[in-house]
């Protein structure tokens, strides 16, 4: 009887041990097997995971639920009218969200939200057909509270024949790919793959996920799993050990525009990667460019003074990309003024701003909120354009302020 209770007691404690194993060896990631998905680091970084999963970057994209789809789909809020006879209703049917053209009260085309692309200021949707996403005619902003022509597309005719392509996606998600991929993602010829224009639905990766920014992670799992008193990361890029120009290019490969010759895919780059392995712009082509305020950060935050003039800025002297942009305008302000102190405002400038405002609010002056080129709509019967509005990259005196 004593043996017996014995051999039961090795079966459940064998048991229990093999629960415990790491549960990321039995996933699969469409980029590879080295990678571990992101909910593999919640059990050791708990609260940047959280943070980070609230954040625009991680809803870069985002699969379109319920819970994740911005927009009015009731009766009164969810029209946008083309014509008297042409109008696109937003719709739910059977837990599934579509948008409807109906020409003449009579249903004429329907698809249905399948990937959605932001989260903070606006959501533009896309659907899936026969290996390509298309983007859906009307988008949700914020600043409207409101749907309007989704970029590209017109106020008066509709299509839904506007593709996302990969480009898109390289940098609103953390992979899509022409197939699955199920080896070491090493020995993946990405620029090759590109070739195939196609998309499988089964590789998206929705938003920039932490190994899209940390790099591949199943043996950094493994490894501190199986020898969890290890104090120094190991198999992972920690941000803190890169160089400031590694740093920069890290966001830059999303933050200094599209415009550039394309040597490499996006989704190849890895943290500590040279940028200009990826793409190649004319030198000294952008110093006094007109960058616009969407998609250039980078390229606008060169051109300031701040930034030349600095040994150690970088995008994350002010961001924290594992959360939102602060709405603490104050908080950029102790930024400013670590290397700004004892500057003294213009009289008329002092006259007309009390001192109080002057001290906590430098970006309101100093990076204005701007207009986008790049990015226009249309309200449902309303014939003006109207732009996207971000706050600029430009540190600057502006002749408003002056």
């Amino acid at each position: 009887m004593k043996k017996n209770c014995i051999l039961f007691a090795v079966v459940i404690l064998l048991a229990f041990l093999t629960s415990c194993k790491n549960e990321s060896d039995n996933y699969i990631d469409p980029r590879g097997t080295n990678y571990a998905g992101s909910e593999s680091c919640i059990q050791c970084h708990k609260t940047q995971y959280e943070t980070a999963f609230h954040s625009s970057h991680f809803k870069a994209t985002s699969p379109a639920t319920k819970e994740n789809i911005l927009g009015h789909f009731t009766n009164g809020h969810n029209t946008f009218v083309y014509d008297k006879d042409t109008k696109l209703v937003m719709e739910e049917r059977n837990d599934t969200f579509y948008q409807v053209l109906y020409k003449k009260g009579k249903e004429v085309e329907a698809h249905s939200f399948d990937v959605l692309f932001g989260t903070k200021h606006a959501q533009t949707s896309a659907f899936w057909k026969d290996h390509y996403t298309y983007e859906l005619p009307v988008s949700y902003y914020k600043s409207l509270n409101s749907w309007a022509t989704s970029p590209g597309y017109s106020a008066t005719v509709a299509n839904f024949g506007r593709k996302i392509g990969k480009e898109c996606y390289a940098c609103h998600s953390s992979n899509i790919a022409s197939r699955y991929i199920t080896t070491s993602s090493d020995s993946i010829n990405f620029t090759n793959m590109e070739v195939e224009d196609f998309m499988d639905p089964n590789t998206i990766v929705y938003g920039i996920d932490c190994e899209r920014c940390h790099g591949p992670a199943k043996q950094h799992v493994r490894k501190h799993l199986k020898f969890p008193d290890l104090k120094v990361a190991q198999d992972i890029t920690s941000f803190k050990n890169l160089n400031r120009q590694q740093k920069i290019d890290a966001c830059a490969i999303c933050h200094s525009g599209n415009d550039k010759l394309k040597v490499k895919s996006r989704f190849q780059f890895k943290p500590g990667d040279d940028l200009l392995d990826y793409f190649r712009g004319v030198p000294g082509s952008e110093e006094n460019a007109h960058f616009d305020v969407h998609g250039n950060q980078l390229g606008l935050l060169a051109q300031s003074k701040c930034f030349k003039k600095s040994e150690t800025m970088d995008c994350m002297t002010c961001h924290n990309p594992h959360a939102n942009a602060s709405e603490n305008l104050a908080s950029y302000s102790k930024i400013c003024m670590s290397c700004h102190q004892g500057i003294q405002h213009n009289a008329a400038t002092s006259k007309t701003t009390s001192a109080s405002v002057l001290a906590n609010n430098c970006v309101e002056c100093h990076m204005p909120k701007t207009m986008s080129n790049a990015i226009k709509f249309q309200a449902s019967n309303n014939k003006e354009m109207s732009n996207y509005i971000l706050r600029t990259h430009k540190i600057g005196i502006y002749s408003a302020n002056k």
